[in-house]
């Protein structure tokens, strides 16, 4: 709903056009947010809602490079695979929640290297938040050809009432920040795009402590072939990356040496992967040998399960 000063400049706009323009130049306001401003006067939730797409003027501003976001993408798993992507040719938005130095570093490598990229800060289970994230990512890039779901938490808590905080910031941020990111991403890709989002093979284990986090990530899954039947008739792909024990910060927080030891050697090849093995994966979905894979869960884990 529009606020008073949206009231007061739609007005001043309708009765000094010439300033108004004037005033448009002056700030210098491009035309992603001109056209948002337009959606305003026609809709008053078209921004809130994410139904005002990216228009293709937007995009003929930009080279026809293609582009990726990728959530959770400072660190671990996400950075890998946001590195991956840039190293394969994408433009990449790489955002996080909190750790701007981390998500600079990624950033600064990315260039370093020759590529593009750039960090946005956002909560993916905030719906503001990830419309934020994906109207930047087309200022900056012009387009997203690719979205990928990488944030995620993973805290222990046993089935326990008295830990409901624990399985609700779970969900919160695992489940609902997932639909979120791929409701979003439903309504702006353009045809042919591809959504992935991560999952994990743990959800065919029970290991204790584990509840929250596997409830979170089967959700996801369950989504998964939803969503790719709802976008029926537009060639966009949705599929799941379901790693087993990987090397990050995420899986490390918290075990003890003989605990992660034990892990390694679930699998037949008895070892824990590596975030690149899984950026691989997310690599292969991305481009254009993955175009035929869809509405799967592909779980990337030595054997683990």
């Amino acid at each position: 709903m529009k606020g008073a000063t949206d009231t007061l400049f739609i007005t001043f706009s309708e009765f000094c056009p010439v300033i108004t323009v004037r005033l448009l130049s002056a700030i210098e306001l491009n035309s992603q947010f001109i056209t948002i401003y337009r959606g305003w006067l026609n809709d008053d939730n078209a921004y809130l809602t994410g139904t005002a797409p990216i228009t293709s003027q937007e995009q003929l501003m930009h080279t026809h490079q293609q582009a990726a976001i990728v959530t959770g993408g400072s660190r671990g798993i996400g950075q890998a695979i946001a590195m991956r992507l840039a190293a394969d040719g994408f433009a990449v938005a790489i955002n996080y929640a909190g750790n701007a130095a981390r998500a600079v570093e990624t950033v600064s490598a990315i260039k370093a290297v020759g590529g593009n990229a750039i960090a946005i800060q956002g909560d993916v289970s905030e719906p503001r938040d990830v419309k934020r994230l994906f109207v930047e990512t087309a200022h900056a890039f012009g387009r997203f050809d690719v979205v990928v779901n990488s944030a995620g938490i993973m805290p222990m808590a046993k089935m326990d009432v008295d830990l409901i905080k624990t399985f609700d910031k779970t969900i919160t941020t695992n489940l609902r920040g997932a639909f979120i990111v791929m409701s979003q991403a439903a309504a702006q890709l353009n045809d042919g795009g591809r959504i992935i989002v991560l999952s994990s093979s743990v959800i065919a284990k029970s290991f204790r402590g584990y509840g929250p986090y596997i409830a979170s990530k089967a959700a996801v899954e369950a989504m998964v072939p939803v969503l790719a039947n709802e976008l029926r008739g537009r060639a966009i792909t949705v599929n799941a990356i379901a790693p087993g024990p990987v090397g990050t910060e995420l899986f490390l927080s918290g075990k003890a040496d003989e605990q992660i030891t034990h892990l390694a050697k679930l699998a037949p090849l008895e070892r824990i992967g590596t975030p690149d093995e899984i950026a691989s994966a997310v690599s292969f979905l991305a481009g254009p040998d993955g175009a035929w894979v869809n509405a799967q869960i592909i779980r990337v884990n030595g054997g683990y399960a």
